[in-house]
Parts: C-alpha cells; sequence; structure tokens
C-alpha cells in the first residue's frame, strides 16, 4: 500500500503508467523561450499579431459572403492572395540571403499594418464592392510574403538544432492558438459590434509583432556558400537546390497533398449558414475546432524531438489529415438527412479537430526538417518558396474546394478532397521510399 506517496516495504508493489512518464517528455518542450530572450521576444509578437491576421482573415470572408451570397466568390480571395506570394515569395527569399533578414521582417510588417488600417477604412465607409476587399487581400499577401520568410529564417539563427523541433512545436502551437481565437473573436465581433471593431482589433494586436521584430539584433545572412544578388538566376540557384534535394522536395509536395486537395475553409461560411442552420458566430466555431486540435496536440509534443524519422511522421500526419476531412464531409451530409444540426456541428467539429492535430504534426517535422537540412546561404530562398507553398496552396485549395462546392455540393468537396490527399500522399511516398528513411541525427536534403 502506499503512504505518503511511498511505497512500504513488504506491501505489493502497485504501478502506474504515469509514474514511469517524465512529464516535461510530453508537455510542450519551452526550453526555447527559456533560454533565448531575442526568440522569446519575437515568439511573443508572432502570437498576440497572429491572432489579428486570423481575425481579419475571418472577417473578410464573411464581408465576401455577406455581399454575394457565394462560396465561390469566397473561395476567388485564394486566387487574389496567391499572386502576391508567388512573386514576393520568391524574390523575397533571394533578397533575405544578401540583406539583413529584420530589417526585410520590418518592411513585411509594415505593409501588412497599412493593410489593416485600409480594411478599417473601408468598413467605416460601407463599402459594397467586392473588388476592394480582394484588392486589400493582395496587398495583406504582400506584405505577409516579404515578412513570414524572413522570420522563418532567422529561428535557426536564434537556436542550435537540436532545439528546432520545440520551436517548430512552439510556432505551430502559436499559429493555431491563433486560428482558434481570431476567428472565434471575428464571429462574434462581426455579428454584434460590426466589421469595423473587427478590424481595428487587428491593426492594435499587430502593433505587438512590430515590437518583437525591432527587438530584434541585425541578422545578415552567414555560410560558408555566397549567395548571388538578388534576382532571377538566384531563384533559380533555390529552385535547382530543392529539385536535387528529395527529403526537402517531399515537404513541399506533402503540404500540397493537404492544402490544395483538401482545404475546407472557405466551405465554413456556406456549411455554417445552409447546412448547420447557423451565423457568422458557427463559421468562428469551425475555424477555431481545427486550431483547438492543433493546440492540444502541440500542448502533448514534447516527444516530437526524439523523433528520428521525421518524414515518415510526415506521411502519416498527412493521410491523417484527408481521412478527417472525409469525415467532415459525411457529417455535414448527414445534418437533416440522419441526424439535428446541433449534432452535425458536433461530428464536423471532432473531424476538425483530429484534422487539425494531424496537420500541426506534419508543420512541426516539415519546418524542421527544411531548417535543419538547407544551408544557410540557401535558407531565405528555400523559406521563400516555402511559403509559396504554405501560404499560396491553402489559397489555391480554397479556390479548388469553392468551385467543386458550386460544381456539386459543399460536402462533396469536403469528401472528394480528403480521399484524393490520401491516395496522392501515398502515392508519393510510394515513389519517394528515402524519404521514410530521413534521419533526424544526420539531416540529408
Amino acid at each position: 500500500m502506499l503512504r505518503e506517496g511511498r511505497y512500504v516495504p513488504g506491501a505489493p508493489r502497485v504501478s502506474a503508467w504515469w509514474q514511469h512518464v517524465p512529464v516535461r517528455r510530453v508537455l510542450l518542450d519551452i526550453t526555447p523561450l527559456r533560454q533565448s530572450r531575442p526568440y522569446r521576444y519575437l515568439y511573443l509578437g508572432t502570437v498576440t499579431s497572429g491572432v489579428g491576421a486570423q481575425l481579419a482573415t475571418t472577417a473578410i470572408a464573411l464581408q465576401i459572403y455577406e455581399l454575394t451570397g457565394s462560396s465561390f466568390s469566397v473561395g476567388l480571395v485564394g486566387l487574389y492572395a496567391l499572386v502576391p506570394i508567388v512573386v514576393l515569395g520568391l524574390y523575397g527569399g533571394a533578397v533575405l540571403d544578401t540583406h539583413d533578414r529584420r530589417s526585410i521582417a520590418l518592411v513585411g510588417g509594415v505593409a501588412l499594418w497599412v493593410t489593416g488600417g485600409l480594411n478599417v477604412l473601408q468598413a467605416v465607409l460601407g463599402n459594397t464592392h467586392v473588388g476592394v476587399l480582394y484588392a486589400l487581400v493582395a496587398l495583406h499577401s504582400a506584405g505577409f510574403a516579404i515578412m513570414s520568410p524572413a522570420r522563418s529564417s532567422i529561428y535557426p539563427r536564434l537556436l542550435p538544432n537540436e532545439q528546432l523541433p520545440a520551436a517548430n512545436a512552439l510556432n505551430v502551437a502559436s499559429m493555431n492558438i491563433s486560428m482558434m481565437l481570431g476567428p472565434l473573436l471575428a464571429g462574434v465581433i462581426v455579428q454584434f459590434g460590426g466589421y469595423v471593431m473587427a478590424y481595428s482589433l487587428d491593426v492594435a494586436l499587430f502593433t505587438a509583432a512590430m515590437w518583437g521584430l525591432s527587438s530584434l539584433p541585425r541578422i545578415r545572412p552567414g555560410g560558408r556558400g555566397r549567395a548571388r544578388a538578388p534576382g532571377l538566376s538566384s531563384v533559380v540557384d533555390g529552385v535547382r537546390f530543392l529539385g536535387a534535394r528529395p527529403n526537402v522536395r517531399m515537404t513541399f509536395l506533402a503540404d500540397f497533398c493537404a492544402m490544395i486537395l483538401a482545404q475546407p475553409r472557405a466551405l465554413f461560411p456556406a456549411i455554417a449558414v445552409v447546412a448547420l442552420a447557423g451565423g457568422e458566430a458557427t463559421v468562428g466555431v469551425l475555424a477555431a475546432a481545427l486550431a483547438v486540435g492543433a493546440v492540444l496536440a502541440m500542448l502533448f509534443s514534447g516527444p516530437v524531438g526524439q523523433v528520428i524519422h521525421q518524414g515518415r511522421a510526415v506521411t502519416w500526419a498527412v493521410v491523417a489529415w484527408g481521412a478527417c476531412i472525409v469525415l467532415v464531409g459525411l457529417a455535414v451530409l448527414g445534418s437533416g438527412r440522419l441526424f439535428g444540426p446541433g449534432t452535425a456541428i458536433v461530428l464536423a467539429c471532432l473531424g476538425l479537430a483530429a484534422a487539425g492535430a494531424a496537420d500541426s504534426v506534419s508543420s512541426v517535422f516539415r519546418n524542421t526538417i527544411l531548417q535543419a537540412a538547407t544551408p544557410d546561404h540557401l535558407r531565405g530562398r528555400l523559406q521563400g518558396i516555402f511559403i509559396v507553398v504554405v501560404a499560396g496552396g491553402p489559397r489555391l485549395g480554397e479556390l479548388v474546394s469553392g468551385t467543386v462546392a458550386a460544381a456539386w455540393s459543399e460536402w462533396g468537396a469536403l469528401v472528394l478532397g480528403g480521399v484524393a490527399c490520401m491516395v496522392a500522399m501515398l502515392v508519393l511516398a510510394r515513389l519517394q521510399p528515402g524519404f521514410a528513411a530521413y534521419d533526424a541525427r544526420d539531416p540529408q536534403p
């Protein structure tokens, strides 16, 4: 028997599994936050500004749907966001390999700040032209395409390689906390306070990102390689490196499978209003469900630093994402047929939460492979390409899902996209078996 937490000699020894699991290895590893003050400041700014960005993104989707009543129109947001991300992501990555990365991140931050102010202005003026919103989406994407790769290429300079998985888990957690709180705030604020209040809060929160960036030291590119002056040839160098490095390339292709083929976000307004008999707040709940699952997964992400075969983890995480999106589609199909809208909302949220958990695991390991296996003098260009994939992929996915939904149905777009995602990922894994054997102890691109 037990007495004051200790075994009494001679008594039967009772053991519980949790007594043998170090809590610090199970819970989210915050070592990077404790040991690096520059990273801590950058991280705190990222969390708060991310909430504002997701709030504004959801508010824009709601405003477009209110003006048009069309999932296709909401999906077009992806097209208007994609072009600036592709152009500035690629060129901006080349600039990062020759200039101070902190200064470039600040330039992108200023562009995002100005865009936030213009969002407020158009709402104050009672804008009814959807083209204005598309233009602001494009401007926001331009700032994001400059700031995000700069920030990502800074992380490996602030932390040792062994802390990168923990840092990426923290970053994924912060992103999903933003995706959880931002849409919830947007749904509630738009429904009860209007668009002006929602966009104004975004501007206020973004101040934290500027503070975090301004606190960093100057960070010039390092490494033994010599980057060319920014231009087409330097971008081509980064593309050539990617084309010749199968493990790094697979991190990009895996994200394409999930985000282009099975991206549900553009469908949330129509699903909430039509299938689930809800309103703006329901849109926020659906979007937040993805983030809740991701945050919970990252809360118990302590073991990620112990995973050796990170490519294998990416593969199965993407397959799990596709399966979860299929389940969400079936929940939407069953609403009003097999069960009521309330039950459908619960089932859809559970499926989205599981999908968010799978995506967060994939994101941690994809980022870690890219950061650890890429030389520093090429990190800017590879992060530029990465932002094209990570940010551009979902926007292209929104266009794809919105188009399929317009031609068929919202539930059909979810089911078809989830199945396509699973099949594509398994085919890629079969064609590139070396990805499953990727060894984190000896990162090879």
